[in-house]
């Protein structure tokens, strides 16, 4: 066991003595015993000078001199020394002097080490235990065993130096391979003298304590200053990171403020020089662009403003922070500035939200005229044309002439009516709901058209039938009533015409009931002579009918056969006799009728026809 520490205590003075340019030792023993290199070694590690000494003392006194001056001078430097005199260097004592030259690595060496308030010995081994926790198979438990397999060197030097070895590739079970490699790695790259030999480590039952601990202490202290060197490199890297980073930041600032006061000023700049159309859809179109704008962009300004105004500020606590001189940003750029631009944006809203409003109120106002003007212009002519309706008179002839002349007024009625949906629609469009100008809507003008043109088909119906009633003159005033009305009941669309089953209706009211095809025949007849059943059709048809096949008294027989004998038919008497739903109804209509004692309604036949052929 001295053997190991005399070589590796001999091998840590030597890096001392050939760092300072003195030749190495060979032998503790020989080569400290006259006290010159032992006074060499103080100078080194005191970093100071012992004044004269005896260079190449022969005598024992000189030796027992230079041996005293160095043992003084390390009690002087507060290192505790025991049982150890000049005379135990001079004579060889070994034991005492490895004690001495042990002391010395724990002044000069291990002294100085700390990790988390442990000193010395303690704080080496938190050191190396917490440096190699991540190495599964290293376990850092003393400074003996723990070191023989050499992965807990591997792994020191791994942690700090990872590109100086594999550690995942070394072969976990070579202990001299492993120990070997971290020697030459440590003293080829590290600076790391090999105090050790690998036998001390892996040949030896327990590792000599003192010599590992002298050993790990040189990885300590390189490390240390490797670690020293970064942080010095760390720090002005930081500083740079720091200048560069508020450079940017600087950069970054200016850049954004200046792109924010344009686009402020731009905005403003293009609501200057914008026009209005006069159109309702221009004017929303702008005022939905200033709606977006609001939505949109200027919120993105909004969100922009403040974070440029934190980047100030975190520019300038970043300066303070480190004592740097404040940031004053360029003229234009400041946040009064901003301030100030911003204000003025604010206030172009204002004014173009207020030239908008205005634009639109006064465009749904000339909306509103407009409308107004054009409905009450056609209400007038509807109701000019209705008084010289109403006003049509002299013989049937002129009053058909004068009529139809009116009716062709209709087409450029409806062209303005046309008109009038158009401005409608066009204040529907700008939400134009009231309209003190006007009481008329289009609907009230379209249904007022409607009635009038429905007017003019009546009139002109009357006036054709008061004609062909005029002329039919082998006919009662009874009869011609009676046909006149009964047509006109069964005219349902009001177009002075009948259809097929329209004039089969009729015609069985009047109790001619004919079979399918006969009515078929009677209708296509009718078509061929008046291209359709006008009243002039229907009254000459029935005329034919009642002069061929009809009289009264055969009426009466008809009816008493529907009756059977009874001198009143009812509705179901009607029914079982298979006329149409039309006839049933309109004679129900017509013919005079009382309720019998069950309620049933009876429909008096006799005094009918009797008020109809008298």
């Amino acid at each position: 066991m001295d053997s190991t520490q005399e070589r590796t205590f001999c091998k840590w003075l030597n890096t001392k003595l050939e760092a300072n340019g003195y030749p190495p030792m060979h032998s503790l023993v020989q080569d400290l015993s006259d006290g010159v290199r032992l006074i060499q070694l103080m100078e080194i590690m005191g970093d100071t000078s012992l004044g004269r000494y005896n260079k190449n003392p022969r005598m024992r006194v000189q030796k027992a001199e230079n041996v005293n001056k160095a043992l003084e001078f390390i009690r002087q430097r507060g290192i505790k020394l025991t049982n150890i005199g000049p005379e135990d260097i001079i004579d060889g004592n070994l034991k005492l002097i490895l004690g001495m030259i042990w002391t010395l690595v724990l002044r000069f060496t291990i002294a100085d080490i700390s990790e988390e308030g442990l000193s010395a010995k303690e704080g080496l081994l938190l050191w190396a235990q917490r440096k190699t926790a991540p190495y599964k198979e290293v376990d850092v438990q003393d400074f003996s065993i723990s070191w023989s397999d050499g992965l807990a060197l591997c792994a020191l030097i791994h942690c700090h130096r990872p590109e100086l070895l594999d550690y995942d590739k070394l072969d976990k079970s070579d202990r001299h391979g492993n120990t070997r490699l971290a020697f030459q790695v440590a003293a080829d790259h590290l600076d790391v003298p090999q105090l050790l030999e690998v036998e001390d480590l892996c040949d030896s039952a327990r590792p000599d304590e003192r010599s590992v601990m002298t050993y790990i202490a040189s990885y300590f202290h390189a490390f240390s200053t490797m670690d020293q060197a970064e942080t010095v490199s760390r720090r002005v890297e930081k500083f740079a990171e720091l200048m560069q980073s508020v450079w940017t930041s600087k950069n970054d600032y200016e850049r954004r403020a200046r792109a924010l006061l344009h686009a402020l000023s731009e905005v403003q700049k293009k609501w200057l020089t914008s026009h209005f159309t006069g159109s309702y859809t221009d004017a929303k179109e702008q005022s939905a662009t200033f709606t977006t704008y609001k939505h949109t962009t200027k919120r993105t300004w909004v969100a922009e403003r403040q974070d440029v105004t934190t980047l100030l500020g975190n520019i300038q606590t970043k300066l303070r922070t480190y004592g740097l001189r404040e940031y004053i940003p360029p003229p234009g750029l400041t946040l009064s500035d901003l301030d100030d631009a911003w204000s003025d944006l604010l206030q172009s809203e204002a004014k173009r939200s207020r030239a908008i409003n205005a634009q639109i109120r006064q465009i749904k106002e000339s909306l509103r005229k407009e409308f107004a003007d054009l409905a009450n212009d056609f209400s007038q002519r509807l109701h000019a044309i209705s008084l010289e309706l109403s006003g049509v008179a002299g013989p049937l002839e002129t009053q058909q002439d004068q009529v139809k002349e009116i009716q062709t007024r209709l087409p450029t009625l409806s062209e303005a009516l046309t008109r009038v949906a158009k401005a409608e629609q066009d204040c529907v469009a700008a939400n134009v709901e009231e309209n003190d100008y006007t009481v008329f809507t289009c609907q009230d003008l379209e249904f007022e058209l409607g009635l009038v043109a429905q007017s003019l088909t009546k009139k002109i119906s009357f006036i054709d039938n008061q004609i062909v009633s005029r002329n039919m003159t082998n006919l009662t005033p009874a009869q011609l009533e009676q046909f006149e009305s009964t047509f006109r009941y069964f005219d349902r669309d009001e177009t002075n015409t009948l259809s097929l089953t329209e004039t089969s209706a009729a015609l069985a009211s009047q109790g001619f009931v004919y079979s399918d095809e006969d009515m078929v025949y009677i209708y296509d007849q009718l078509l061929q002579d008046y291209g359709a059943v006008t009243f002039e059709a229907f009254i000459n048809l029935l005329v034919d009918i009642t002069e061929d096949q009809t009289s009264p008294e055969q009426l009466r027989e008809s009816f008493r056969g529907i009756a059977g004998d009874k001198p009143f038919v009812t509705e179901l008497d009607m029914r079982l006799a298979q006329l149409p739903v039309s006839a049933v109804d309109y004679l129900s209509e017509v013919i005079p009728s009382t309720k019998n004692e069950v309620g049933e309604t009876e429909y008096d036949y006799e005094t009918w026809l009797q008020d109809v052929f008298a």
